[in-house]
């Protein structure tokens, strides 16, 4: 588990491709002070695992599933990549619960300045993780936890302090460009036991009735 704030931005090294998958090499510095095998590195907010280390890069695995899936797919050796360590049961908790499963990639649609901050809306691959959403609520964009302005059935939108930008990869970011998004999971946990019964038997369906009072109550909601 993550909490969206970034450590460091690392730098692509290499990048070795068969077919979808994927074998990244990014050079960091802070991220490596404990780093073990087997770790977990979220990189643009995609939870990979450590399978090499040394005293100034990570390796890390990319599987199909996980380059069709996310904006991996398109980085190139030299750039810049968000990176956060897995976090300490005994750290602050300063972002919000992210797991580094992406989404959805989005596209950027929009930058402006707007006095001491940066304005980014972004349009969903799959529109259909905006409703996991809510103004003020919480949403990562490769990797960053950031408070959501808007959302509208098209795009949503983020406003980025000087300090966010400064230290991470939204500081080089335009219209145009991907980001990979991951939506608040307790927002996908609340829908999925709001809309699944349990049958006698043992066995979960969905349910296709409106959400009612009784219904909450029948799950242990009031």
């Amino acid at each position: 588990m993550f909490t969206g704030i970034i450590e460091e931005m690392g730098t692509m090294r290499r990048i070795s491709r068969q077919g979808q998958a994927m074998i990244l090499t990014v050079g960091a510095k802070k991220i490596l002070e404990d780093v073990h095998l087997g770790d977990s590195i979220a990189v643009n907010g995609v939870c990979l695992t450590v399978v090499q280390f040394d005293e100034s890069s990570i390796t890390v695995d990319v599987m199909p599933e996980t380059f069709r899936k996310t904006s991996l797919q398109k980085l190139h050796v030299g750039e810049s990549v968000n990176l956060e360590r897995a976090m300490l049961a005994g750290g602050r908790f300063g972002g919000h619960i992210v797991q580094g499963h992406v989404d959805s990639t989005g596209v950027i649609t929009s930058r402006h300045q707007e006095e001491n901050a940066v304005v980014f809306q972004v349009e969903p691959t799959e529109l259909s993780i905006l409703k996991y959403m809510i103004p003020h609520g919480s949403i990562t964009i490769d990797g960053i936890s950031l408070t959501l302005v808007q959302v509208t059935e098209q795009r949503l939108t983020v406003s980025i302090i000087p300090h966010t930008l400064a230290q991470t990869v939204l500081q080089h970011k335009k219209a145009g460009d991907e980001v990979n998004l991951e939506a608040d999971v307790l927002g996908k946990y609340m829908e999925k036991l709001l809309t699944h019964r349990t049958s006698g038997n043992g066995e979960s369906s969905r349910s296709r009735g409106t959400l009612t009072e009784s219904f909450l109550a029948e799950n242990g909601f009031i």
